[in-house]
């Protein structure tokens, strides 16, 4: 709490996330196509749905105004999700502009560490910038990250006949080698979202992780490495169709060569957050002890093995990738 006071990201907040599980009912929400997806639209008695409103409606200025409510009095809450599927029970706030009908979304869920530092190193460490606050270690409010769900991606989008596969799959090794060198876990086709950027000749492709949930916690290396979930096969293999060994090292090099100037450019901060991670509990010892033993082998160095906390493992990662000469 003390870092993340000193970099910004605690704020006081009109309502917390316990607040929310107060509904009283609810329905399920599907798709434009009728298919379930898993999130239902929550209410709440009448005296406190005014209150309620009025809170996340305020919550939305400090996420994006910096809590200026003057530039947000023409919002309004439009509706509010609670995603029961898997264990974290999100709730995700639609806001709409009343004068254009423009919609946007947040997310209030617990600030549970692991989340808290996977949205840190994200920050700090990937290609993209995201904006959250923490209210009293109990409630944490996040921006909406667009882009098309990787499964619905994998599903729609992959037989397009405009699909541009090398620059794909080029972008999913990165994205393999981010998870894998950050210890961000879980990183199967439902925990990413899919931004497709138009070029002027060609078209751009960025994965994002929008779940956080398992940074630096599990004791299988392979769970860090989104290429070994079966819910990614169908782009890993387009990459085995399109790619030779070569083209993939240097994919990854590339990667790692600008990982290490981000490293290099956030490491103030990034020293900050380390000091406190090493001392924090993320994992059972097992799994410290198994991811230990797992990333010895795969890097050639005992010094993993005599790590003791899930934030001592991750330091050691950074420091291989920064002293590799390739």
């Amino acid at each position: 709490m003390r870092y993340l006071r000193q970099y910004g990201r605690v704020r006081s907040l009109p309502v917390k996330y316990a607040s929310l599980l107060r509904y009283t009912s609810s329905i399920s929400l599907y798709d434009k196509s009728g298919q379930d997806t898993l999130w239902s639209t929550v209410f709440y008695p009448e005296q406190e749905m005014y209150e309620i409103h009025d809170g996340l409606r305020r919550m939305y200025a400090i996420l994006k105004n910096n809590g200026d409510e003057s530039l947000v009095r023409h919002l309004y809450v439009d509706r509010i999700d609670v995603c029961d599927y898997g264990n974290t029970t999100p709730f995700r706030i639609r806001i709409v502009n009343r004068f254009n009908e423009n919609f946007d979304y947040y997310y209030v869920k617990r600030a549970d560490a692991s989340r808290v530092y996977g949205l840190e190193l994200e920050d700090l460490l990937s290609p993209n910038r995201i904006n959250y606050v923490v209210h009293d270690e109990d409630t944490l409010i996040e921006e909406h990250i667009a882009g098309i769900p990787g499964e619905i991606f994998i599903k729609q989008y992959l037989s397009d006949k405009y699909l541009d596969t090398v620059r794909l799959t080029k972008e999913f090794i990165k994205f393999n080698e981010r998870c894998f060198i950050r210890l961000l876990g879980d990183m199967h086709s439902n925990n990413f979202v899919v931004d497709i950027t138009p070029d002027f000749e060609e078209t751009n492709y960025r994965l994002r992780s929008i779940d956080f949930d398992q940074q630096c916690y599990e004791g299988k290396k392979n769970v860090y490495l989104p290429q070994f979930f079966k819910q990614n096969n169908p782009i890993i293999f387009l990459g085995m169709n399109f790619l030779t060994p070569e083209v993939v090292r240097q994919y990854q090099n590339e990667e790692r060569t600008v990982m290490r100037y981000r490293i290099r450019t956030q490491r103030y901060r990034l020293k900050d957050l380390l000091d406190v991670m090493v001392q924090e509990e993320l994992a059972p010892a097992e799994n410290i002890l198994q991811l230990g033993r797992e990333l010895s082998l795969h890097y050639q160095d005992d010094r993993f093995t005599q790590c003791s906390t899930m934030g001592q493992i991750l330091k050691l990662s950074l420091k291989v990738l920064l002293k590799a000469k390739h």
